[in-house]
């Protein structure tokens, strides 16, 4: 089975890092150890869709709490 995501790189102490969707793991069977097989590649994002991407970044992040309590219920 095969999934594709755009996921942006994080830093994690002096490298870059991704992560991989819990909800996407477990669909998959995917368990911590478990061997996976990575590809990827740039993704060219255009400014229009780069001014959405930040304006929902923002807005997540202004309602982070109420977002968590609402995904617990």
């Amino acid at each position: 089975m095969i999934h594709t995501t755009i996921q942006n790189t994080i830093k994690i102490g002096t490298s870059n890092g991704v992560t991989l969707p819990a909800k996407e793991l477990k669909r998959m069977g995917i368990k911590t150890g478990d061997p996976i097989k990575i590809t990827f590649e740039p993704v060219q994002v255009d400014d229009e869709k780069l001014e959405l991407v930040t304006l929902t970044q923002k807005l997540i992040k202004r309602h982070e709490n109420a977002l968590k309590n609402l995904a617990e219920r």
